[in-house]
């Protein structure tokens, strides 16, 4: 691979520990060294923990959106979704969810009853993934997949399997069509596996490493890190240095001004006021998607 072609590892950023009640949070972005990775706002990593029998499951109920859309990663355990533009769904191990919140909606993100009961492991990603200023008040709309609806393309000889989410890659196109271009991806990894993506000059990369330790572009990444490449450069490597699970996607960066109130992104403090004027009149209890 020609060195010039590869895009720089300019730092790795850990993520931090949050938690919300009893369950295990950690956070690497925003952080004190990186308030976004545009379009890319937030990821909340939670577990993985085993829950107990009779347990009070996830804590996520009915809370309102606006701006911007959540790509919930099923990677243990099981999350039962609802909300306000009538989607429900309960999605189970290597599955995903993906909402555009647009111009407004209320959803719960919690545990189902069976799980709440008999417990068990559980592990989820939540990353925010920010909207430009034409598509911020779109329609919203909802798309939760299974893992068996997710193309898993086996590499390097099965040492890496690509989970395609959204966008094309190795002849296949993932279930998700994006209003943004965004790929995503999940990769398992064996020891010593490995995965390249090219084409991605221009393009701003999300890779953080969910479990045990790679090498992106001969760099050293390990669990719970994010690593920020330059925006220059057009490949990435991935090679695992044990079994491993990495988040990796990309996106053309939006540009835009980001005003963010808890659950609210907009590009301006009046967008925000709106926002929150339009969720207490209650104009996000019932939506149409």
């Amino acid at each position: 691979m020609d060195a010039m072609a590869l895009k720089t590892v300019k730092a790795l950023h850990p993520a931090l520990r949050d938690d919300i009640g009893d369950l295990t949070t950690r956070r690497p972005v925003p952080g004190p060294g990186l308030e976004q990775v545009d379009p890319f706002l937030f990821l909340n990593h939670h577990g993985p923990q085993t829950y107990g029998p009779n347990n009070a499951g996830l804590p996520f109920g009915p809370h309102p959106h606006r701006g911007f859309e959540t790509v919930t990663f099923i990677l243990a355990g099981e999350l039962a979704h609802r909300d306000s533009a009538g989607h429900e769904s309960v999605i189970k191990a290597g599955g995903v969810q993906w909402m555009t919140a647009g111009s407004g909606l209320i959803h719960s993100e919690v545990s189902p009853e069976e799980f709440m009961k008999s417990g068990g492991p559980l592990e989820l990603l939540q990353l925010w993934v920010n909207l430009p200023g034409r598509l911020k008040m779109n329609p919203p709309r909802y798309v939760g997949l299974q893992a068996d609806q997710i193309p898993a393309i086996s590499v390097d000889q099965g040492a890496a399997v690509v989970h395609l989410i959204s966008g094309t890659w190795g002849g296949h196109t993932g279930p998700v069509s994006s209003l943004t271009g965004v790929f995503m991806t999940t990769i398992d990894f064996k020891a010593g596996g490995k995965a390249g993506f090219g084409s991605l000059g221009g393009r701003n990369v999300f890779l953080y490493v969910v479990s045990g330790e790679v090498k992106v572009n001969g760099i050293a990444a390990t669990a719970w890190h994010l690593a920020e490449l330059d925006l220059a450069g057009d490949t990435v490597e991935i090679e695992a240095a044990e079994d491993s699970v990495v988040l990796f996607g990309h996106a053309e960066p939006i540009g835009e001004p980001v005003v963010a109130h808890g659950p609210f992104v907009m590009n301006t403090r009046e967008e925000i006021v709106d926002a929150i004027r339009d969720y207490n009149a209650g104009l996000f209890d019932k939506v149409s998607a």
